[in-house]
């Protein structure tokens, strides 16, 4: 079994049920069991920012499918959940990103991992300490409780 660590996001609708209703679809995925949820987390939106607040949060997951079947797993609950990608950075019922997958680097077409922009995200690393903070991200070595935070507005929901 990998451990892998997935950011979630949501800023249509109502944000903490799309979350918790993502949360018990990764759970129920032949191969997949979710282990740790972090607290809630509200941020602004970053890059587009003419758009409601996301409710951010991270989890850890144990699976034995490849990070390409994680990709498409997650994919699929996106659609599910009503996703539609009209804009990059736009508004979103849901949003599920693969942040890292045990202790591979992957740089592929379509899969980066770990997640390119992860470190310069406060929504992303706030919650991952919570729940991950000896986990070592893999290119820089450095454990996640020794990542900087940017200076971002984040605000713990619950």
């Amino acid at each position: 079994m990998t451990d892998v660590f997935l950011g979630l996001g949501s800023n249509v609708g109502d944000r903490e049920n799309q979350l918790k209703e993502a949360i018990r679809l990764l759970d129920e995925q032949s191969g997949i069991k979710v282990v740790k949820v972090s607290s809630f987390y509200e941020t602004e939106p970053v890059g587009y920012v003419d758009q409601p607040d996301f409710l951010n949060l991270c989890v850890e997951i144990q699976t034995e499918l490849s990070p390409k079947a994680v990709l498409e797993r997650g994919l699929a609950i996106e659609q599910q959940l009503h996703r539609v990608r009209k804009e990059r950075w736009g508004p979103r019922t849901l949003d599920i990103d693969i942040l890292l997958y045990g202790d591979q680097i992957i740089e592929e077409q379509d899969l980066t991992i770990p997640h390119p922009r992860m470190t310069e995200r406060a929504f992303v690393l706030i919650p991952l300490q919570e729940i991950a903070p000896n986990k070592v991200e893999p290119r820089t070595q450095t454990k996640i409780k020794d990542i900087t935070v940017p200076n971002e507005t984040v605000k713990k929901v619950q």
